[in-house]
C-alpha cells in the first residue's frame, strides 16, 4: 500500500488534454454510461498483477492492499474519510444491509424510474410489510411523508441522465427524519458530490470511474442513529468476512473491522488493482475540471442538435431504428435503454468525436 503522498496527486496536475493522452478509447465512444475504458495506468497494473497469478510469482497480499488504496482515494473523491467507505462489489450487495435493517412496516421512497438495483434491495421485503412507493423524480421532495422511512434515488438518473436536486430532496428527508441513500453510479467521477450530505452513497466503479467491473463503495454516515435509533440497532454486515476485520482468518471471537470497513466483502482482487490507478488519475485532473469538460461536450452535442442546455452529461434521446442504424454504422457507440438513445461524455471525449456523433445523427 502506498504512502500517504503517494495517494495525494498535486492539485489539477493534470490538464483535460494531459489526461486524454492517458486513454486508448478509439473514437466515437459515447457508452460510459454502461462501461468506462481504463487509463493506461489501470490497465497495465491489472495485466501486472494478472501475469503474476497466470505465473505465481507473487502472493496475494499486494492486490489485496490495493483495496485500502482504492478506499482512501475514494473516499478523497466524494469528501469524506476512509473509515466511512465500505467495499464491495455491486450496489445491490452494498444496500442489502441498509434494507435488512429496515423496521417491519418501514416506508420506502424511489423515483419511478431509479435502476432497480437501488429499488429490488428494499422491495423484497415485502414480506416484513415493507413497502415501495415512487414518484417522478421531479416531484420526489414533495412526495416525501411523514412516515417515509427511506428515500434511495440516484443523483443521475440513468434511463434519462436527469440530474436529481441532492440538497432539496435531502432537507425534506431530513425534515421528516427518513434515511437517505444516493446511488451516485452514474455521477461521481463527473460531478462533484459530499458523501457526508447524506446518510449513505453508493457507487459501482465500472462506469465514470473507469475500474473493471466488480468494485464498488459505500459511504456510511455515522450520524444516522440520531435519526432512527431503531434502524442503527438492526444494522449489521449481514455478509460479514474474514476480510472485513485483521487477524480474523480462523474461528471465534466474532472481530469485526472499525467503521464501515465491518461491511467490507472479500475483494475480487485483480478488479481492485485496476481501480485504484484510474482514481488517482481521475483525482488529479479534478472532478470540477472533468464536470465542466463532459458537461460541455454534452451541450455541444445537444446544440448540434438543435436542443436546450443541460446540466448533465448524459444525453438521453427518443430515436427512430434509422437513426440509430446510421449512427452504428459511423462507428458511433452508445447504448438504447428503455428505448432511447443515451449518450454520456467523459474525459476520454473530444469536440471532435461530438462533432462526428452529430454528423452522423444527421437530425
Amino acid at each position: 500500500m502506498g504512502t500517504d503522498d503517494d495517494l495525494t496527486p498535486a492539485r489539477s496536475a493534470l490538464t483535460i488534454e494531459d489526461a486524454q493522452s492517458l486513454w486508448d478509447v478509439e473514437p466515437g465512444f459515447f457508452d460510459t454510461c454502461s462501461y468506462g475504458p481504463p487509463p493506461r495506468s489501470g490497465w497495465d497494473a491489472l495485466q501486472v498483477s494478472l501475469d503474476q497469478w497466470r505465473f505465481g510469482t507473487t502472493g496475494w497480499q499486494p492486490w489485496a492492499e490495493s483495496v485500502q488504496t482504492s478506499r482512501e482515494l475514494f473516499a478523497r473523491l466524494v469528501g469524506t474519510t476512509a473509515n466511512r467507505v465500505a467495499t464491495g462489489a455491486a450496489v445491490s450487495q452494498l444496500l442489502a444491509p441498509i434494507a435488512s435493517a429496515l423496521p417491519d412496516g418501514s416506508s420506502v421512497l424511489v423515483p419511478d424510474i431509479e435502476f432497480t438495483s437501488g429499488v429490488f434491495p428494499f422491495a423484497v421485503h415485502a414480506d416484513r410489510d415493507i413497502t415501495v412507493r415512487t414518484a417522478p423524480l421531479s416531484d420526489l421532495t414533495e412526495a416525501i411523508e411523514e412516515d417515509t422511512s427511506l428515500v434511495s434515488f440516484s443523483a443521475v438518473q440513468s434511463a434519462t441522465g436527469e440530474v436529481a436536486d441532492i440538497p432539496a430532496i435531502v432537507a425534506r428527508a431530513r425534515a421528516v427524519g427518513a434515511i437517505t441513500v444516493l446511488d451516485a453510479t452514474q455521477a461521481a467521477g463527473w460531478l462533484p458530490l459530499r458523501a457526508d450530505d447524506v446518510d449513505y452513497l453508493v457507487v459501482t466503479a465500472y462506469k465514470w470511474l473507469c475500474a473493471p467491473r466488480g468494485t464498488a463503495f459505500l459511504t456510511m454516515n455515522p450520524e444516522v442513529g440520531n435519526k432512527n435509533a431503531a434502524f442503527a440497532q438492526r444494522l449489521t454486515p449481514t455478509a460479514a468476512g474474514w476480510f472485513a476485520a485483521d487477524d480474523a482468518t480462523y474461528g471465534m471471537p466474532l472481530r469485526q473491522g472499525d467503521g464501515a470497513r465491518a461491511f467490507d466483502i472479500s475483494p475480487a482482487w485483480h478488479s481492485w488493482v485496476g481501480t485504484a490507478p484510474a482514481l488517482k488519475v481521475l483525482l488529479s485532473v479534478g472532478i470540477e475540471a472533468i464536470h465542466h469538460h463532459d458537461v460541455g461536450l454534452a451541450n455541444r452535442f445537444r446544440a448540434g442538435l438543435g436542443l436546450g442546455e443541460s446540466d448533465s452529461a448524459i444525453v438521453s434521446l427518443e430515436t427512430s431504428g434509422t437513426e440509430i442504424d446510421r449512427l452504428r454504422q459511423a462507428g458511433i457507440r452508445f447504448s438504447v435503454m428503455d428505448g432511447r438513445a443515451r449518450f454520456g461524455f467523459h474525459l476520454y471525449s473530444t469536440e471532435t468525436d461530438v462533432d462526428a456523433a452529430v454528423e452522423a445523427f444527421d437530425r
